[in-house]
């Protein structure tokens, strides 16, 4: 009895603890799921509020930081011009010193943009791949060193070596905006200057190492000039960029837009196979002829210019004595023929050209847009290349100096604002180093066709010039992007995309 009590007690006790435990596990899945409905009831997190670099120029707006890099980039304008003109006023002077034909004189010139060309593909990789400001910074010491030697050069041997290392590292400065005209017209007219007071007197030596001056002066201002934000946003260097960012902030005495700045990181930077990509094929080979006539076109007039004042080759109606003196006589070569005060003024009148008509420029873009801007100056420059060999007044040939370095000029500058836009930041430098490179061979053959083949025939010299122009401005009608009103392009997705698969 007792063992048959105990047993239906035990039952009892086993089956409420099977009870219990199943109620526990039913409290615990409910407290589960009241807690699991409380999580999705709470409000979710805000996103962080994020910028661009666009964005935040934008917020910055215009200050005290633009206009010190518009004086500092300007000055290297300066710098520039002063180098490129000065073998334009340097010319009459080695050719006497050394008794130097057409063609040595030409070599000289060839020299300077051969080491224009051969740096500047370097450089623009460089540029890409290590920063804008370490390759521009390092390009004027290099420059300024150089360009110091050449006034001690010994010999014709020396000069040429010298000034060619001068245009290795000269690179990146011309045509960072309409208004850097106004600089490079003062560079221009400074180094005209500075012949006209010192060459006379203390020779081209001295005016040389004088001309230094400005790029010693610039080194020092070029510490004020950070690194690209674009370019470390491109290289994923956020930290770098955001501190560039806040420095040109707090002199503009603006502040950044709230949040964090976040932009994609590109991975193929400064690959010259974006550039022949099927998004950018037609148009970097147009423009790297583009670029090729602008150069050859706009030194052929400052070079040719400054051979038929040297040479006297004008067709004039009213010359003077001093434009009697030939370079080719019976009695042979006339080596020493030196600049007059005349010929200088003519030269310093056709640099006001360079900026004269800078309203124009900025009309036409507006207006007609890039391509179509190229195609009317260049057809301009055209038929004022071939007007040149007309017989006219001292004045006439000074007013079409003028209109013809203002359409070369103006030129100039568009084909550097349209290759700028077209190209995204992955590529630009690179895109701009290549373009360069080009047109630093118009700059090697310019010289043979307005210094050599002007002494033989003026119309045989000035006809290529015009040609090349008309060709162009076809080309320059067929580029099949037009870049005015669109915005600067970080990526082009179809560019990497082909890159990849290729």
């Amino acid at each position: 009895m007792n063992g048959a009590a105990v047993f239906p007690q035990h039952k009892v006790f086993a089956g409420g603890s099977a009870e219990i435990r199943m109620g526990d596990f039913m409290k615990t899945k409910l407290v589960s799921a009241i807690q699991l409905q409380e999580v999705e009831m709470q409000p979710a997190d805000k996103p962080q509020k994020t910028f661009s670099v666009e964005e935040a120029v934008e917020t910055i707006g215009f200050g005290r930081f633009h206009i010190l890099l518009f004086i500092i980039m300007g000055s290297a304008n300066i710098v520039e011009a002063m180098e490129i003109m000065l073998l334009a006023v340097v010319s009459p002077e080695i050719r006497c010193e050394w008794h130097l034909e057409d063609w040595q004189v030409a070599l000289v010139s060839t020299m300077v943009f051969l080491g224009f060309m051969v740096c500047g593909v370097l450089a623009g990789y460089l540029a890409d791949r290590y920063g804008r400001w370490t390759v521009v910074f390092g390009g004027f010491v290099w420059s300024a060193y150089f360009s110091l030697l050449t006034s001690f050069a010994p010999s014709y041997g020396w000069f040429i070596f010298l000034r060619s290392m001068v245009g290795c590292w000269n690179v990146f400065t011309r045509g960072f905006s309409l208004s850097d005209n106004i600089f490079w017209m003062l560079g221009s007219m400074l180094i005209i200057i500075l012949g006209m007071l010192v060459v006379p007197t203390w020779g081209w030596r001295w005016m040389i190492r004088i001309s230094v001056t400005p790029s010693i002066i610039l080194l020092f201002l070029f510490q004020f000039i950070p690194e690209s934000a674009r370019y470390n946003v491109s290289a994923g260097n956020m930290a770098a960029a955001v501190e560039t960012l806040q420095r040109i902030a707090k002199m503009n005495r603006a502040s950044l837009p709230p949040g964090e700045l976040l932009e994609p990181r590109v991975e193929q930077r400064g690959n010259w196979r974006i550039l022949l990509g099927s998004s950018f094929r037609t148009t970097s080979l147009l423009l790297w002829f583009s670029w090729f006539v602008a150069s050859f076109i706009y030194y052929g007039s400052v070079l040719g210019s400054s051979e038929l004042l040297e040479k006297n080759l004008l067709c004039l109606t009213d010359p003077d004595g001093e434009h009697l003196v030939k370079h080719r006589n019976e009695d042979g070569l006339c080596y020493c023929i030196a600049f007059q005060l005349s010929d200088y003024q003519t030269l310093l009148i056709s640099c006001l050209g360079e900026v004269a008509l800078v309203p124009v420029n900025i009309c036409l873009l507006n207006v007609l847009g890039r391509k179509m801007s190229l195609t009317v100056l260049q057809l301009g420059a055209a038929i004022l290349f071939m007007m040149l060999n007309i017989c006219t007044t001292m004045f006439g040939f000074t007013v079409l100096l003028f209109l013809l370095r203002s359409l070369v000029a103006m030129n100039f500058n568009v084909v550097y604002i349209y290759t700028a836009e077209v190209y995204p930041t992955a590529a630009r430098s690179l895109g701009m180093g290549f373009c360069t490179s080009f047109s630093r061979i118009g700059g090697m053959i310019a010289p043979f066709i307005a210094q050599v083949l002007m002494s033989q025939s003026v119309i045989s010299a000035l006809t290529p010039f015009a040609v090349s122009c008309v060709f162009c401005a076809l080309g320059n009608f067929l580029l099949p992007i037009e870049t005015r009103g669109r915005a600067l392009q970080v990526i082009n997705t179809d560019a990497f995309s082909t890159f990849k698969e290729s």
